[in-house]
C-alpha cells in the first residue's frame, strides 16, 4: 500500500519534496519509480531508483538535474526532491513499484497510491 504526500501549489523556481510511504518493503532490494500525469494526457515516467543489484537512479531528461529521488529504508519511504520547478512540472505525481516502462505507463493501477497534486504557477 502506497501513500503519496507533499504536493501543493508553488511558484516557478520553487521546491517541493514528495513522499511515498509504503506499508512495507518485502526486502532490502527494491525498484521504485515516480510517474506523473497531466490532466487529459498520458503518464510520463519521471524517475526510477534501483537498489536491486544495480544501485542506480535514473531520471527523465525533462527533470534531470532538478529532481532527486531517494529512499529511507528505515522509514519505508521514497522521496522526490523537486527543485527549480517549472509550470510544465504541474501534474499528479504517483510512486509505483517496479521500473518497467511498459507497465508503468499503463497505470495508474489500484495498487498505486492516490497520487499527489503538484501545481507550479504564479
Amino acid at each position: 500500500h502506497l501513500v503519496e504526500s507533499g504536493g501543493g501549489l508553488v511558484q516557478p523556481g520553487g521546491s517541493l519534496r514528495l513522499s511515498c510511504a509504503a506499508s512495507r518493503f518485502t526486502s532490502s532490494s527494491y525498484v521504485m519509480s515516480w510517474v506523473r500525469q497531466v490532466p487529459g494526457k498520458g503518464l510520463e515516467w519521471v524517475s526510477t531508483i534501483n537498489n536491486d543489484g544495480e544501485d542506480t537512479t535514473t531520471y527523465a531528461e525533462s527533470v534531470k538535474g532538478r529532481f532527486t529521488s531517494s529512499m529511507d529504508n528505515a522509514k519505508n519511504t521514497l522521496y522526490l526532491q523537486m527543485n527549480s520547478l517549472k509550470p510544465e512540472d504541474t501534474a499528479v505525481y504517483y510512486c509505483a513499484p517496479g521500473g518497467n516502462p511498459t507497465v508503468l505507463l499503463g497505470g495508474p493501477y489500484d495498487y498505486w497510491g492516490q497520487g499527489t497534486q503538484v501545481t507550479v504557477s504564479t
